[in-house]
């Protein structure tokens, strides 16, 4: 019996939750906001990182580490902290989506001869939110520190740095390593070339872990799993594998499974990453999820997302006939960015809110169920969908997920999942250095408390539904999902 650690350092905030080495019981748990002031936009696009650990501190007060044995950090995806010659920070951490970006996404996909090359080369294209793009427009837009970067570090990786007391050895793992454009999930391996293409010449990069391997231990005898991004540490924190998908219903959506090699995609909808286990987790994501309920809810003049499902549900499967194809923001899956949403299949009889609130539920889910079939397409297993997010707990996301995914549909209760596969890591690196677990194999905690729906009979029925939806797009946007 021992105690683990797992922290989860988000854009907003840091949760640590001390956990049961064995069961992953949450024995207790602290929180801390980040010390930074949000632009008008929403979050800054420059975040100094030393908020991240004046956060830490916070929320580890009141001797929440005391008798922890490991740590594992998880952090938020894309932050690049770029650091000079002797370690210190160039400038603030660039954070988030960071639109400033876009033009330099643009150059790079250019640079290297397009979206399949870059698919091919290191399993995902160019956008604004990622590590390469932003070391282009750095480059472009403050070339003296583009000069004197000397080193590169994500969020999870500088933090776990900072524990271990800033050593000559810095590190990443292979979740981390995958998202920032410079690195092939496929080959496992760096491509320098590609830092040289954004930044105009090469940048010390940190060591690639192995999934069960310890990043150092502190003075005190604190061991430092490897760390890894948040999402990554949140599929490890709900346990899935393989034959499973996730669907996260956010504003924008994005659905994510298991597989045990990488795909190389040239359409670009695929991102390959890689997993906190060793495995693979290709991405697709759609840019229209929970903005789509949204937007109809203030069509319809109903007060929130809880009385439009209620709406919804006077309705029936298929909306009498009503399809919504919600590309509100433009599309990315299919490849549609400058497109608007459809509403199509309008008759005097479906003309009723009742129906346009069901159309809105449906158009959404089947929007996912075009990223899924994206990866089933390229021979990704699904047998369960885990569904995240607040408005999986929807009375009308829960009635139509399942027989419009055609699978079983779990949705977990909320819980801090990267804080806990976080937690799951540091009990894994913990168990191979004190040689009571194998490092291919990781440590097996109870799993989430979790709803469980399945589409039985109502399955033939959502598959008419789904291919209602087809019919729609293949109409509007003729080949527009093909690979």
């Amino acid at each position: 019996m021992g105690i683990v650690a797992g922290l989860d350092s988000s854009p907003d905030f840091t949760r640590i939750i001390v956990c049961d080495t064995d069961t992953g019981a949450v024995i207790r748990q602290g929180y801390a906001p980040h010390p930074v002031e949000n632009s008008e936009g929403g979050r800054p696009a420059d975040v100094d990182p030393q908020a991240w650990l004046l956060s830490l501190g916070e929320a580890a007060g009141g001797g929440l580490l005391e008798g922890v044995q490991a740590i594992g950090v998880s952090a938020q995806a894309n932050a690049l902290i770029p650091l000079d010659a002797q370690g210190n920070t160039v400038r603030p951490a660039m954070v988030g989506g960071d639109k400033r970006a876009q033009v330099a996404a643009a150059d790079l996909i250019d640079g290297l001869g397009g979206r399949e090359a870059w698919a091919q080369a290191v399993g995902c294209v160019p956008q604004a939110a990622r590590p390469v793009t932003k070391l282009r427009w750095l480059a472009k837009n403050e070339p003296e520190n583009a000069l004197r970067t000397a080193g590169l570090l994500q969020a999870h990786d500088w933090l776990v740095w900072q524990l271990l007391g800033r050593p000559g050895r810095r590190t990443t793992d292979r979740g981390g390593a995958s998202g920032t454009g410079y690195w092939s999930a496929a080959t496992g391996g760096y491509r320098p070339d590609l830092v040289e293409l954004a930044l105009g010449h090469q940048a010390m990069l940190p060591e690639v872990l192995g999934p069960a391997d310890a990043a150092g231990t502190t003075p005190e005898g604190l061991l430092i799993s490897a760390g890894t991004g948040e999402t990554m540490a949140a599929a490890f924190g709900l346990g899935i594998g393989l034959g499973d998908a996730v669907v996260s219903l956010g504003a924008s959506g994005s659905v994510m499974a298991v597989h045990p090699e990488a795909l190389a995609d040239q359409s670009g909808m695929i991102t390959s990453l890689a997993d906190a286990t060793g495995m693979h987790l290709p991405v697709v994501t759609t840019l229209n999820a929970v903005r789509a309920l949204r937007g109809t809810a203030e069509l319809l003049g109903v007060p929130d997302l809880e009385s439009l499902s209620d709406l919804a549900m006077k309705s029936t499967p298929g909306a009498h006939g009503l399809v919504l194809l919600p590309y509100l923001e433009g599309e990315r899956t299919p490849n549609l960015p400058h497109t608007a949403g459809t509403l199509a299949g309008l008759r005097r009889e479906s003309m009723k809110p009742e129906h346009l609130a069901r159309a809105a539920f449906e158009g959404m889910l089947c929007g996912l169920a075009d990223a899924l079939d994206v990866l089933r397409g390229r021979g990704v297993e699904v047998r369960r969908v885990f569904l995240l997010g607040p408005a999986a707990e929807l009375a009308a996301v829960q009635a139509a997920a399942p027989p419009l995914f055609g699978a079983q549909v779990v949705v977990p209760q909320p819980a801090d999942y990267a804080a806990l596969g976080a937690a799951r890591q540091a009990a894994w690196a913990l168990g191979v250095s004190q040689g009571t677990l194998d490092p291919r194999t990781p440590p097996v905690w109870q799993d989430p408390a979790a709803q469980v729906l399945d589409p039985g009979d109502e399955l033939a029925v959502g598959q008419a539904v789904r291919q209602q939806y087809v019919s729609v797009r293949e109409q509007t946007h003729p080949g527009a999902l093909r690979a």
